[in-house]
């Protein structure tokens, strides 16, 4: 390793997180045709733990999911989710009277704040097709200041989201979608207002980036405090960071503080980039929730049981919208946003 690379790791379905990140999954699955209400008929379910399924079995799981997968109601506190969703759909419930559907490119932000309970369930919608979901979810802490404000969403629809594209000498291309941060002159849109990420001061980036065979780039130099890694998650070839090379599934800690030189292989790789300055406060985590103290995470669990976070305003643990609702968010003050466009007909 040189000054430039800090760390070399290997990652699977959980990625090893850094400060201000505490999470990252990543879901890949093929699943099958959908049915009537959207989701997969029992006899495809055999040999699976219906309720915790993460087997990967015929290339899918169920996850907490019974007849639709994904992930029925649970509670967050202190913490933000980013969903990322590159492929398939996900449908957002949430105990402040909140709802969406969203996809294919989308990305949701969600400030769980002093607490909510969610749903993200995966819809079959497509019944003559098969139904590919590939996505991605980031947990970004909060400070001590914001981990008590009222939990809040919004979304980053695929349309508004800024996409830079460059060729180098070689004419190979390199895609980068500008989640959040600052990067080759351009900016990402704005996340939640109490987000760590809204101050541009603590540098929060998150580029999703795909590269061409021989492509090449360079992150610029930031600060002399921020933690940068780089998740190379899928690619048959070599990714060759400042001269050395690395194979897919790794985590490549970076320097903050100096540019970084990253040059394609023979093949088509892409990879992740989470950085930020960290939150210099204590980090305690319990499940769902993220706090500064044990003592905040006890309380965490009392409030959740005393209050369960405003219930749950929804007549199933694991709802849906309707198979050809389109992707939309419906917020808890009444605002409505469309993409007009319906999910699907079949």
């Amino acid at each position: 390793m040189n000054n430039k690379i800090k760390k070399i790791q290997k990652i699977g379905f959980q990625w090893p997180m850094e400060n201000p990140f505490i999470f990252c999954a990543h879901h890949k699955d093929a699943y099958p045709k959908g049915n009537e209400v959207q989701g997969i008929d029992s006899e495809l379910l055999i040999g699976r733990e219906i309720g915790n399924d993460f087997s990967g079995k015929d290339g899918f799981s169920m996850y907490h999911g019974k007849v639709v997968p994904g992930f029925p109601v649970h509670p967050h506190r202190g913490f933000e989710t980013v969903t990322i969703v590159l492929n398939g759909f996900v449908d957002h419930f949430d105990s402040k009277g909140s709802y969406g559907r969203y996809g294919n490119g989308d990305v949701q932000w969600l400030t769980t704040g002093a607490g909510c309970q969610h749903t993200e369930m995966f819809p079959l919608i497509n019944k003559d097709k098969e139904n590919p979901v590939e996505l991605f979810q980031i947990w970004l802490n909060l400070p001590s200041k914001n981990k008590f404000v009222e939990a809040d969403y919004k979304m980053l629809w695929a349309e508004d989201i800024p996409v830079i594209e460059f060729k180098n000498e070689k004419g190979s291309k390199t895609n980068i979608r500008l989640i959040t941060g600052k990067l080759e002159g351009r900016e990402g849109l704005e996340p939640n207002k109490n987000s760590w990420a809204a101050d541009k001061n603590n540098n929060v980036g998150i580029y999703l980036v795909k590269m061409e065979a021989e492509a090449s780039m360079i992150l610029p130099a930031v600060s002399e405090t921020l933690i940068r890694n780089l998740y190379f998650y899928q690619g048959e070839g070599k990714l060759i960071i400042e001269g050395q090379s690395f194979e897919a599934s790794t985590r490549i800690k970076l320097s903050g503080k100096e540019e970084i030189s990253i040059i394609n292989g023979d093949k088509e790789a892409y990879f992740i980039v989470l950085e930020g300055e960290p939150i210099n406060e204590p980090v305690v985590q319990y499940g769902p929730f993220v706090m500064n103290t044990k003592e905040e995470i006890y309380q965490a669990f009392r409030d959740y049981q005393e209050t369960q976070f405003g219930g749950w305003p929804y007549d199933r643990e694991d709802p849906v919208n309707k198979r050809t609702s389109g992707r939309f968010a419906h917020y808890a003050d009444g605002r409505e946003e469309k993409r007009y466009e319906e999910s699907s007909k079949s």
